[in-house]
């Protein structure tokens, strides 16, 4: 879900939530750290929050521009299906 964060137009922010379900805690937490070392391109306009909350992954987006927004989610979506494309080529983790 997208959406503005400022009421002040010279400070308009739009922020965009993810939240990935995966089966297990495990493979949460293989596919943040899968996906946590990827920084975002660009030094400005945008931040990126990850976080595991039991078997869900969740991700947050703050930009001041809609395309740099779309650009980055859109990246990132290609870089999930990448590592959930892994990790079911694999099969389930195996415990630590």
């Amino acid at each position: 879900m997208a959406a503005c964060v400022s009421e002040n137009d010279s400070d308009r922010k739009l922020e965009f939530f993810l939240k990935v379900p995966f089966p297990s805690e495990r493979e949460a937490a293989i596919a943040l750290q899968s996906l946590s070392p990827d920084p975002e391109p660009r030094k400005g306009g945008i931040t990126k929050n990850l976080d595991v909350s039991g078997h869900t992954l969740s991700v947050r987006w703050t930009a001041d521009e809609a395309r740099i927004l779309r650009v980055s989610v859109s990246s990132f979506l290609d870089h999930l299906s990448l590592v959930m494309e892994t990790m079911d080529a694999f099969g389930p983790p195996v415990s630590q």
